[in-house]
């Protein structure tokens, strides 16, 4: 930070301290000298109610960044600063990951969901070593190791600082750093019993360990901590330098600075097995690493003796601190910065209820409800063709919708809603979502859990041979096998009627009747005709769900796409508000709706049916669960319809897995129009209301009553914002707004 200093300005929040007798939450600021770092720390009451600290944080935050310019880059050491600034626009988003914090004693159970949430939010991850790194690098687009540098000119000065002990002094062996559930007391204790006649200086405050449960020996001195400028002095007095970690889940990822500070200091050190001090400096000399006990009670007499040897082991450490600066570190974090604002692939922050009507009220051409496909897509097309400025309010804390994806606490990106395939025959569909994403090619397979057998769905001639023990051979074979057990129905009206009239009726009963009956809470023959429809009945061996002439999934998941494609200057996003609140605080000359038109009106002539899901995420001790990313539970006597394993669709590396089991509901979130004909009667009605709105425009699957699939949403998106460009009150672009309306370059 002192590095950045030099060339921006550095505010450092640090955690809240709590005041005795402070009237109200007031903060402590702080200018360093040396760097002109601005080090800015909260203070709270300390007989404050505890549920109010972080709202009470984020109005410090918001008065000290009133009137700072920007652009900011957020970053972060911990999780847990999140969320009260995840609100702050910013321009990247920095994740700087020096331990892996979950495995510390004490650490607090939110600590691992809010991991999750800064890494989906993060344009970059910094580790502190590359045992960090591995553990992390397939949970981000962009993770880099930045293993312990050191400031060698600093430490070097042990080598000439005088020593502060007679000549005759016994061996001294140190440590400085923190004391807590990462040092090995028992080692320590061990090791002064073993050598009495050592000085053993532990430099650094306790943590976490009472003062009972340290060691005392006469020989081991434990003397509280000391300023950076005070390290080198200390160590000049030292024969050896010491790092007795603990073997444990805290250290497990660990990449001591505390390496390469002793050795620029002229100092052997002797470290119990830590796998990047094994990495990076198990072949030197300098460094001996050993197990606890009398292993490591050995290597300190190597080290001690190495330390009055004269010999060439300090000129080989210096070859190695050579490559190591965080002047370097410095500048290759700078150039990924730089990279990422230019890449622009961060979405803007989200937005809590509690706080975003503090932001000033503006005026918008357009509000757009619901961050899904279709508003989505309309938010992006008015701003970055129409050059309108535009303000996209979701209920829900994040954008995508019911597409949104997120890397769960196993590490695996999941879907929170369930399973989204993309496939489509549309190039013009295809083309325009490739903008704002690469694809990770996939055709998608199912199986269904049938007599105690998996086997394909859509039904076709390998599930005909399976079922039945066949060898049908042709496609003649199985169209010829299907026709037997067909049986005809005069006019084909419900969903019954498609399946009985194509595959007959024991099939039907073996695929549908239970599925459907389970999907949607009625019976196929009480559905339109158009349910069943969707689901191709093949005699041939293709085992491919969709057909399509594009088959993939977004490279880097759909929220990523979301952001990209939301990621415009003429775009603000307000977030887990609800729009009812938002369209009279916001004034806004036109407003696209793509939620639920019966809740637009207020459910004037009631309710219109829809069918929700709910779903429970699970995550495995194995590498994979089922043989393709979804099979489904056509059984009535299953409670859930489907299983989804992510790995298949996403081609996820990460060790375990994660499924989902969907179970349909009649109660929720609106995810299906249920089509019937007293249902379009009824949608007709408002369809009526929504037409005489001459500033609203509707759009999406739950504002037109429509069971559509995602590239459907797209395409009706793309074509209903044709038609407003072709409206004069729509098409004219404000002078205000020319400059942003001009093209900008495709993403991805």
């Amino acid at each position: 930070m002192s590095r950045f200093a030099a060339q921006s300005r550095v505010l450092f929040w640090e955690e809240p301290c709590l005041v005795e007798g402070l009237p109200e939450p007031d903060l402590h600021i702080d200018v360093c000298a040396t760097s002109g770092v601005i080090v800015i720390t909260p203070q709270l009451p300390a007989d404050g109610a505890r549920e109010e600290d972080g709202e009470n944080s984020k109005r410090l935050l918001d008065l000290f960044l009133t009137g700072e310019s920007g652009p900011f880059v957020r970053w972060y050491y911990t999780p847990m600063m999140l969320p009260f600034s995840e609100h702050v626009m910013a321009d990247c988003i920095v994740y700087d990951c020096m331990d892996e914090l979950a495995n510390f004693k004490g650490a607090p159970p939110e600590l691992l969901p809010l991991e999750q949430r800064l890494l989906s939010q993060a344009d970059l991850v910094f580790t502190g070593g590359y045992s960090l790194y591995e553990a992390k690098k397939d949970r981000h687009g962009h993770v880099y190791p930045f293993p312990s540098s050191v400031d060698a000119a600093h430490f070097a000065q042990a080598r000439s600082a005088p020593i502060r002990r007679p000549d005759d002094a016994r061996p001294r062996l140190g440590f400085y750093g923190v004391v807590d559930e990462r040092m090995d007391v028992e080692l320590l204790a061990a090791l002064a019993d073993a050598r009495p006649g050592w000085d053993l200086e532990i430099v650094g405050p306790v943590v976490k360990i009472g003062e009972a449960d340290l060691p005392r020996r006469p020989n081991l001195h434990f003397l509280g901590g000391r300023s950076y400028d005070d390290l080198p002095g200390c160590v000049a007095d030292w024969d050896v330098a010491l790092m007795p970690f603990a073997i444990n889940d805290a250290t497990r990822f660990i990449s001591p600075t505390k390496t390469p500070e002793y050795l620029a200091a002229g100092k052997p050190v002797v470290s119990t097995p830590i796998a990047d001090v094994i990495r990076h400096y198990g072949q030197i000399e300098a460094v001996r690493i050993a197990e606890r006990g009398d292993a490591f009670i050995r290597a300190c007499d190597a080290a001690l003796a190495l330390s009055r040897s004269g010999g060439d082991w300090l000129a080989e450490a210096d070859k190695v601190l050579a490559g190591m600066s965080w002047d370097k570190s410095f500048q290759q974090m700078s150039r990924l910065i730089r990279e990422a604002i230019s890449r622009g692939a961060h979405a803007h922050p989200i937005v809590s209820p509690t706080s975003w009507k503090s932001g000033p009220s503006r005026h918008y051409d357009a509000m757009v409800v619901g961050a899904g496909f279709a508003g989505a897509v309309m938010a992006e097309r008015l701003a970055a063709d129409g050059g309108r400025k535009v303000l996209l309010v979701d209920r829900r804390p994040h954008v995508g919708g019911n597409a949104y994806d997120e890397l769960d606490d196993a590490g695996v990106l999941i879907h929170r809603y369930g399973p989204h395939i993309f496939h489509t025959n549309s190039q013009e569909i295809f083309d325009y979502l490739s903008r704002f994403t690469r694809w990770r090619p996939y055709e998608h397979r199912v199986l269904a859990a049938v007599d105690d057998l998996l086997v394909p769905m859509p039904i076709n001639r390998t599930t005909l041979n399976l079922l039945y023990g066949l060898d049908l051979a042709t496609e003649e074979d199985a169209a010829a096998f299907l026709a037997a057990q067909a049986e005809p129905v005069s006019v084909v009206r419900t969903s019954e009627d498609v399946v009985i009239s194509a595959v007959g009726r024991e099939l039907y009963e073996k695929f549908f009747q239970g599925y459907t009956r389970k999907q949607w809470g009625l019976d196929p023959s009480e559905l339109d005709k158009a349910v069943t429809s969707r689901v191709p009945t093949r005699t041939s061996k293709d085992d491919r769900y969709f057909t399509d002439r594009f088959q993939a999934m977004p490279l880097e998941g759909y929220t990523r796409m979301f952001e990209r494609m939301l990621d415009h200057p003429n775009i603000d996003i307000l977030l887990g508000v609800d729009y009812c609140e938002a369209r009279d605080a916001y004034p806004h000359d036109h407003l696209v709706f793509t939620g639920p038109i019966d809740e637009y009106f207020g459910y004037r002539y009631g309710k219109l049916p829809y069918r929700s899901l709910r779903f429970r995420h699970v995550s495995l001790d194995v590498d994979r669960y089922q043989p393709v990313a979804v099979v489904n539970y056509p059984s009535p006597d299953v409670p859930h319809t489907r299983i989804t394993e992510y790995k298949h669709l996403t081609g996820q590396q990460v060790p375990g897995t994660s499924i989902t089991y969907e179970f349909p509901a009649a109660e929720g979130d609106p995810y299906y129009p249920i089509p019937r004909p007293e249902n379009q009667q009824l949608f007709k009605r408002y369809e009526a209301l929504a037409m005489a709105q001459t500033d609203v425009t509707f759009v999406g699957r739950l504002a037109t009553y429509r069971y559509y699939n995602m590239d459907q949403v797209v395409g009706q998106a793309l074509a209903t914002y044709r038609r407003m460009t072709k409206t004069p009150a729509i098409r004219t672009v404000p002078a205000h707004l020319a400059a942003a309306a001009q093209p900008r370059p495709s993403a991805g």
